[in-house]
């Protein structure tokens, strides 16, 4: 493992030096999120295996090409799993790839996501150094910061080589319900039972269907069921349903295939988007996903008068900006830190934003 990660920092002190752009690649499952990605590939899935794992501490340290599914594997043998239901999207997802991507599945909204749970992490950078951020335990706030902003920075600020996370126990109990109601009801029905002490732990809208999960001690879950009513879903049935959700297998994604799809994120309380196309509604209302050709101008101007903001997920062009405008204070901010850990720029340039 160590002279693999001697060798990558050889070589990105070459290509430091020379200015070449180097595409960073685990699984490969994530190639189509973000802007298009430039440069010779470097290869890190062969980084791999745990590091430490301490089921009594709820956390797990394993290296960065670690295949998700083993990792969600281990953990489960232990009634444990990762809280932000990370999605795979293809099988050869790994940790790295997942906590670079900073995506989560139907459970984020009462969860949190996938800067929650990080801990720590070990990063080559752009001058090909090791660094070392955070650790183990939620109260080490030695760089603790600095290891959250990892997640979700698509491998712009360095290759990660291993990652320190907090899991949790699974549920006891899990029941899904389903209701006929329209958009604007879902949306202030979920609100309604936001604010109540009900075990929520994801949701669901799709063409005058609502969809809710709970989760928890299983006294909660019943109680839960015979209150709010509705249709029970089958634990088959169940299963396939927010699966097909957290890998965008169901049939609302895959009729987007060969459409653009948009990830509009607003207040949960937001009223309907009103704007030409399929949606579907996850997250209490807060994530709407949006299938059509509107051009991107318009629907980041919907999101932005919402009180939110839009990005082209899927599809489309992604030779142009597909994250939401960033504001000059924060667009600085972020170029400080790319500066800060890859100065020459090389590691996965452009693939957040245009420039760095």
């Amino acid at each position: 493992m160590e002279d693999s990660v001697s060798a990558w920092a050889e070589r990105i002190r070459n290509a430091a030096a020379t200015g070449t752009a180097l595409c960073i690649v685990g699984g490969g499952s994530k190639q189509f999120y973000g802007r298009v990605q430039q440069g010779e590939i470097l290869d890190v899935s062969s980084h791999r295996g745990v590091v430490s794992y301490e089921p009594t501490e709820l956390v797990v340290t394993v290296r960065g090409g670690t295949p998700l599914a083993e990792l969600e594997a281990l953990l489960a043998t232990q009634g444990q799993f990762l809280p932000f239901e990370p999605p795979h999207f293809a099988p050869g997802a790994t940790v790295a790839g997942c906590v670079a991507a900073g995506l989560a599945g139907p459970r984020r909204a009462t969860a949190g996501g996938v800067r929650d749970y990080v801990l720590g992490v070990k990063l080559l950078d752009g001058r090909g150094q090791v660094l070392t951020f955070g650790g183990q335990v939620m109260k080490n706030v030695a760089g603790y910061d600095v290891s959250r902003i990892i997640a979700g920075s698509l491998g712009t600020l360095g290759v990660i080589l291993e990652v320190s996370l907090k899991v949790l126990p699974r549920p006891v109990a899990e029941a899904t319900l389903r209701f006929a109601m329209s958009e604007a009801d879902a949306i202030e029905r979920l609100n309604q039972w936001g604010g109540q002490p009900l075990p929520l732990s994801a949701s669901a809208w799709q063409e005058g269907g609502l969809t809710i999960r709970l989760s928890g001690a299983e006294a909660a879950v019943s109680t839960a069921c015979q209150r709010l009513g509705g249709e029970r879903l089958d634990a088959a049935e169940s299963g396939a349903f927010w699966q097909g959700l957290r890998e965008q297998t169901a049939a609302y994604f895959a009729a987007a295939a060969t459409r653009p799809l948009w990830r509009l994120s607003v207040p949960s309380s937001a009223p309907p988007l009103k704007l030409a196309g399929t949606q579907l509604i996850e997250w209490g209302g807060a994530q709407r996903w949006l299938v059509g050709e509107l051009p991107g101008e318009q629907i980041q101007a919907r999101a932005s008068a919402l009180g939110g903001h839009a990005s082209l997920f899927r599809g489309g062009n992604r030779d142009g900006e597909v994250f939401a405008p960033l504001a000059p204070a924060l667009l600085a901010l972020h170029r400080r830190l790319k500066t800060a850990f890859d100065p020459a720029g090389i590691l996965n340039p452009g693939r957040l934003y245009q420039g760095f």
